[in-house]
């Protein structure tokens, strides 16, 4: 599923159009970008957390068949909790306001020139301010747990290993890679690597393909000969997007809302 951008009223449609459409064995990874931007965060959160258990009672369902990536608006999220250490905290949280935290912030019922005000004053202040909101979000249940198992990426399994051929199996990252990194060094990548994403000359680590949620092209479904777009634009006046994968890479379903 591509990005949501807190748009839970697209997520639930979305959600109940899967239901009819999901068979034995399917696993559903969520590409991040599930909060930010759109004002229904409590919502979204909530939702996820709903669809999720309900994924998990189908029969010989695990908890590892539902995955949650973590997008550029959830590492933002998780810097924010630790604005404290930043180097100019007043600078990096204008910024991130600017980049949709604002939203997220406002659905809490903490107004972001509150953050400002703290960020100027000093480090104490700022931590007491850091401290309170993580005590608010807390205080919704599962809310922060979520927040606190999102994967920076996410792959099925290969039958074969890199440099074989066919390359068979899925990755899955939020908005893009460096192709000249190995996987566990890609940092930063995982989110601000998406220029030229789909113009992979080559499998990438023995994949198919590498599925992304986010595109700043927002294009629906866009498939390079390696790689896979899944952004209809939810949160910027577009769908939300769902895709069914098989292992080889190719398309077998799609639905949006």
């Amino acid at each position: 599923m591509g990005s949501i951008h807190a748009d839970a009223p697209r997520l639930d449609r979305l959600h109940r159009a899967l239901t009819g459409r999901l068979a034995f064995g399917d696993r559903l990874v969520y590409l991040g970008n599930l909060i930010g931007r759109g004002r229904g965060t409590l919502a979204t959160l909530d939702t996820l957390l709903r669809f999720r258990s309900l994924f998990m009672a189908r029969p010989d369902a695990f908890a590892c068949d539902t995955v949650f990536l973590r997008g550029s608006q959830e590492e933002m999220w998780q810097k924010l909790l630790q604005l404290q250490f930043a180097t100019d905290p007043k600078g990096v949280l204008q910024w991130m306001l600017d980049q949709g935290v604002a939203a997220s912030l406002e659905a809490y019922g903490i107004d972001p020139r509150e953050g400002l005000r703290e960020a100027a004053a000093g480090p104490r202040q700022l931590t007491r301010w850091t401290s309170s909101l993580r005590q608010t979000i807390k205080n919704h249940p599962g809310h922060y747990e979520l927040l606190g198992i999102l994967r920076r990426a996410a792959y099925t399994d290969r039958n074969a290993a890199e440099g074989d051929h066919p390359p068979n199996g899925l990755l899955f990252v939020n908005a893009g890679l460096d192709p000249s990194r190995p996987l566990e060094a890609q940092k930063d990548s995982f989110w601000w690597g998406g220029a030229a994403f789909g113009d992979l000359p080559r499998p990438y680590g023995g994949f198919a393909r590498v599925v992304r949620g986010a595109s700043p092209d927002r294009p629906g479904l866009a498939l390079g000969q390696f790689t896979a777009t899944v952004d209809a634009g939810c949160g910027h006046g577009g769908g939300l997007l769902a895709v069914c994968f098989l292992p080889d890479g190719s398309v077998a379903d799609q639905v949006e809302a």
